[in-house]
C-alpha cells in the first residue's frame, strides 16, 4: 500500500565529497533518512523503470535504512533493486556492480573509515551510473530539495527478506538478491595472476589481513584463504558487526594498532593489510615495514607490467594534491600522462572516463584504477601481492629498491581534530591571505620559495576548483594545508609535510620532517588559535 507522508525538512542533509555523513543519533530521527531518499529520488527525477544497486558496509541502522530505501523506491516507481546480500556490499564491489550491470546508479550505505554504533557515525553514498560519486552540481540540487521537501513516498508493507538469494516483488518493483562477493572476486582474477599469488601462498609465504569487522572480511575470507590459499586465519576481524566490534574502522597505524603490532613483532608474517569500514581504503606492511599511501602508488605504478591487466600498457597516473610527489617521478621515468587533482575521487572518475588514467590515488589511503569508478583497498592488496609472486622480494625490498632508484618522498600527514567550524575556517582564511608575503622568508634551514592556494583546472569539463594551500621550499620541500570534509562533526584541520632525499632512506620520518613541522605551526599559528601543541594523529 502507498503512503504519502508529510515531513518537514532538516537542514543539516547537505552531502560531502562521500554523500551525505552525520552521526547516528542525527539520522535515527523521525523522517531524517526518508526526506534525504526522496530528496534524491525528486532531484534524479524520472526514476520510473530505472534500476539501482543497493548495499552497506553493515554498521549501526543500515538494516533499518535499507529497508526504508527499499519501501521508498518501490512508491516511486522505481523498476529493479539490485541488493547484497543481508544487505552487504562494499564500495568497489557496488561500482563494478553498476558497471556491469549498466544500472543507473546505486546507494551505499556507509560512513567509510568512521567508526559506527548508537554513538558512530552513519552515511550514505549516492552513486551515478557511472559507478563513481555524484558530482556536484547533483549533490547541491540534492541538498536544494532537502530545504523544501513537504513528504515523501513509501510503502506501508513488511520488511524484506534480505537474507535468501534470488528475485521477489514488491508491488511493480523487481527485488534481486545477490551474493555480494562472486561478481568482484571474478573481476579481480580478470585483472591479476591468482595461479602465481597461489603459488606465493603455497611456497609458505604469510600474511595477516585485517577486515576491521567491516564489510571486507567476506571478501577477503573467499579471495585470500579459500581460493588463493592463504592460511585458515590469516584473515581475522572479518565478522561485520553494527559498531565494527569497537574498532575505528580506518586502515593507519594509529586505528589499526593490533595489525600493526603484529607486523613489528619478531614472529611477523611476511604481509600485512588493512581495509576501512566500506573497504575502498588500504593500508600495506610487510615485517617491520610500513608503505605510505604515496608510496605505495608510486610504486604500483612503476611496476604495472608485471600485472596481466595492464601488461599492454596504462593511459596515464593522476594523484590528489595533497599525495607526496612520488608518483610523479615514476610518471615521468615511464613517459606517462600525469595529473595532480584536487582531493575527491569524482576529479579522478573524470580523467578515467575519458580515458587520460589508469591508476590514481590519495594520501588518505585511498588507491584504485579505471577497473571500476571508486577506490578499491583489496585490489591494492592483490596488485602488490602480486608483485611480490612475480619478483620474489619482500615488502621492503622492492619498496627500497623503488627509493634508491627514483629517491624517498619523506612525508608525514598531520590531523588536528574536532577544532571548531568557525576557529578552522578562519585560520584557512586569514593563512591563505598571509601567503604572498611568505615567499624568501626562512624557517629554520627551510627557505620559501612559492606559497599560493591550490588551483585546479579540469581538462574534461573545464571547471576551475580551489583545494588548500601549498607552500612550497627552495629545496624542494612542500607544505600543504586543507580542512577534511569526511567527519561527521566539527573540522579536521591537516597539514602535509614531504621532504625529497636521494642517499638516506632509512631515517625516523618524523625527525626528518621535524623542522617543517615547527615551520607549519609558526606559519599557520595552528597552536595559538586551536590550542594544539601537537597532531592528534599522525600518519
Amino acid at each position: 500500500m502507498l503512503k504519502i507522508v508529510s515531513t518537514t525538512p532538516y537542514t543539516d542533509q547537505k552531502m560531502g565529497t562521500a554523500g551525505l555523513r552525520r552521526k547516528s543519533k542525527v539520522v535515527v530521527q523521525p523522517n531524517y533518512v526518508e526526506n534525504f531518499l526522496q530528496s534524491i529520488f525528486n532531484t534524479i527525477g524520472n526514476v520510473k523503470g530505472q534500476t539501482y544497486i543497493v548495499g552497506g558496509d553493515g554498521r549501526f541502522y543500515n538494516d533499518v535504512a535499507i529497508q526504508k530505501l527499499i519501501k521508498m523506491a518501490a512508491a516511486n516507481g522505481i523498476g529493479k533493486l539490485i541488493i547484497g546480500q543481508n544487505g552487504f556490499l562494499s564500495t568497489p564491489a557496488s561500482s563494478n556492480l553498476i558497471l556491469k550491470n549498466k544500472t543507473d546508479g546505486g546507494f551505499v550505505l556507509s560512513a567509510s573509515h568512521n567508526p559506527g554504533g548508537p554513538n558512530g557515525d552513519f552515511g550514505i553514498k549516492y552513486a551515478t551510473a557511472s559507478g563513481g560519486q555524484a558530482p556536484s552540481s547533483v549533490s547541491d540540487a540534492i541538498y536544494k530539495n532537502t530545504l523544501s521537501i513537504k513528504e515523501y513516498k513509501i510503502m506501508d508493507v513488511p520488511d524484506i527478506d534480505l537474507s535468501k538469494l534470488g528475485t521477489q516483488k514488491l508491488g511493480d518493483m523487481t527485488i534481486e538478491i545477490i551474493d555480494p562477493v562472486k561478481d568482484y572476486v571474478e573481476m579481480m582474477e580478470g585483472i591479476f595472476d591468482f595461479a602465481a599469488i597461489k603459488k606465493l601462498f603455497e611456497s609458505g609465504f604469510t600474511m595477516r589481513y585485517d577486515a576491521m569487522n567491516a564489510v571486507t572480511g567476506p571478501y577477503a575470507i573467499r579471495i585470500f584463504e579459500e581460493i588463493l590459499g592463504a592460511k585458515k586465519g590469516s584473515v581475522v576481524n572479518f565478522r561485520p558487526l553494527p559498531d565494527f566490534g569497537g574498532l575505528h574502522p580506518d586502515p593507519n597505524l594509529v586505528y589499526a594498532k593490533d595489525l600493526v603490532a603484529t607486523m613489528y613483532a619478531d614472529n611477523a608474517p611476511d604481509f600485512g593489510a588493512a581495509n576501512d569500514g566500506d573497504g575502498d581504503r588500504n593500508m600495506i606492511l610487510g615485517k617491520k615495514f610500513f608503505v605510505t599511501p604515496s608510496d605505495s602508488l608510486a610504486v604500483l605504478t612503476d611496476n604495472y607490467q608485471l600485472i596481466p591487466a595492464y601488461k599492454n600498457g596504462i593511459y596515464g597516473v593522476a594523484k590528489s594534491a595533497a599525495t607526496s610527489t612520488a608518483v610523479c617521478r615514476v610518471a615521468e621515468a615511464h613517459n606517462l600522462p600525469f595529473y595532480s587533482v584536487p582531493t575527491g575521487w569524482k576529479y579522478f572518475v573524470n580523467l578515467m572516463d575519458s580515458k587520460r588514467i589508469t591508476f590514481c590515488g590519495e594520501e588518505s589511503f585511498g588507491t584504485g584504477s579505471s577497473h571500476i569508478r571508486e577506490k578499491d583497498g583489496i585490489w591494492a592488496v592483490l596488485f602488490w601481492l602480486n608483485i611480490i609472486a612475480a619478483t620474489g622480494k619482500s615488502v621492503e625490498e622492492i619498496t627500497m629498491e623503488h627509493w634508491k632508484k627514483y629517491g624517498r618522498s619523506y612525508y608525514m600527514r598531520f590531523d588536528f581534530e574536532g577544532i571548531s567550524t568557525e576557529v578552522a575556517d578562519k585560520l584557512m582564511a586569514d593563512l591563505e591571505q598571509k601567503l604572498p608575503s611568505l615567499a624568501g622568508k626562512t624557517y629554520g634551514a627551510h627557505t620559501v620559495k612559492v606559497a599560493a592556494p591550490f588551483v585546479y583546472n579540469d581538462p574534461v569539463d573545464g571547471s576551475s576548483t580551489k583545494n588548500g594551500l601549498v607552500i612550497d621550499f627552495t629545496q624542494g620541500e612542500k607544505i600543504t594545508f586543507r580542512l577534511s570534509g569526511t567527519g561527521s562533526s566539527g573540522a579536521t584541520l591537516r597539514v602535509y609535510i614531504e621532504r625529497l632525499e636521494n642517499h638516506k632512506f632509512k631515517e625516523d620520518p618524523k625527525q626528518m620532517l621535524a623542522g617543517l613541522f615547527d615551520a607549519a605551526m609558526e606559519i599557520a599559528e595552528i597552536e595559538n588559535r586551536t590550542g594544539k601543541h601537537q597532531a592528534d594523529v599522525n600518519t
